[in-house]
């Protein structure tokens, strides 16, 4: 499935570099290859997922329209691959979702319905519109042809470790629902067996990190109140789960600050712009380097879509 929907983004997606500053290989005592999907479409991998599951639709089917429910980069990609299948689209989004994220999803030409995370389930508002309207739902994470778009960017990383000469290393993965994460394991595990992936989440937030260490999935006790947005969940997907389960190494866990600085570093080095929750990997990379073996490590920058305010905090975080 990975493979197919890579045949049907290729002339829609961007093929992202894979790049390395010495500066910061400095701080995290080892070599740092960073795969900035923050310049994919959209702003985030998100691009993948969204054309993956709208392509491989019955055309039939598809002309209806489509919904989803995000926090912002989820949205944005199904609502400008549905543009660019001149299709409708609903998106169900939180109230408290950065500006610039529902902004920019109206502007992709979606109808965005705004709702309370805390007391309503966006399942149900999805589910509900869906039938009203007979919209298809475009899950997030826990979808084949989600997670088989999001594992091409695997299948780029694999073929980019070899250009480089890297044969053993950890994938550290920006994670929240697992899409990405499940995604890029799965092409790693066919085409680059010697690299592992790795889920980052906030503190606070580290659903994933705690399923594996359990065996079961498990909850967060909140769903709001960190800036690392984009990868908040409530937990894993039924789907995603055993995938990292079978096949992810241990997850790893940052803090706001140390995102911030990220983010930061990411700007100053490499001239890349990432938001809080796509910078989670970096962070891990530069602040958990006891958590990490070998001589090279690859981090996803998974999403840029940060507004001004929340930037200047992070750059203010090296002065």
């Amino acid at each position: 499935m990975i493979r197919a929907a890579n045949t049907r983004l290729e002339g829609h997606v961007r093929r992202t570099p894979l790049l390395n500053s010495s500066f910061i290989d400095d701080i995290a005592g080892r070599r740092v290859w960073v795969k900035p999907e923050c310049l994919q479409h959209t702003g985030s991998f998100k691009f993948r997922g969204a054309w993956s599951a709208l392509s491989a639709l019955d055309p039939e089917v598809r002309k209806s329209g489509v919904i989803a429910f995000s926090s912002g980069n989820h949205a944005q990609g199904v609502a400008l691959a549905a543009k660019m299948h001149g299709v409708p689209s609903v998106i169900v989004m939180p109230a408290d979702s950065p500006v610039l994220k529902i902004e920019n999803t109206r502007a992709y030409g979606a109808e965005v319905v705004l709702y309370d995370r805390d007391t309503e389930s966006r399942e149900e508002i999805g589910a509900r519109l869906s039938e009203e309207r007979g919209l298809t739902l475009i899950k997030p994470f826990d979808e084949p042809q989600v997670i088989a778009g999001q594992g091409t960017c695997g299948l780029e990383i694999a073929a980019q470790a070899t250009e480089q000469g890297i044969e053993k290393a950890d994938v550290i993965v920006c994670c929240g629902g697992g899409g990405l994460t499940s995604g890029i394991a799965l092409a790693l595990e066919a085409d680059a067996p010697g690299l592992r992936a790795r889920p980052v989440e906030p503190e606070g937030f580290d659903d994933v990190a705690r399923s594996l260490r359990s065996g079961e999935i498990e909850r967060n006790k909140k769903t709001s109140g960190n800036i690392c947005d984009a990868i908040i969940t409530p937990q894993s997907g039924d789907i995603t789960f055993p995938i990292m389960y079978r096949l992810c190494g241990p997850g790893l866990v940052i803090s706001e600050q140390e995102a911030l600085q990220a983010m930061g570093h990411a700007f100053n080095r490499l001239k890349v712009v990432a938001e809080p929750g796509g910078a989670a990997a970096l962070a891990a990379a530069l602040y958990r380097r006891d958590q990490i073996e070998g001589d090279d490590v690859i981090v996803t920058i998974s999403g840029g879509n940060v507004d001004a305010p929340m930037f200047i905090r992070a750059l203010e975080t090296l002065t």
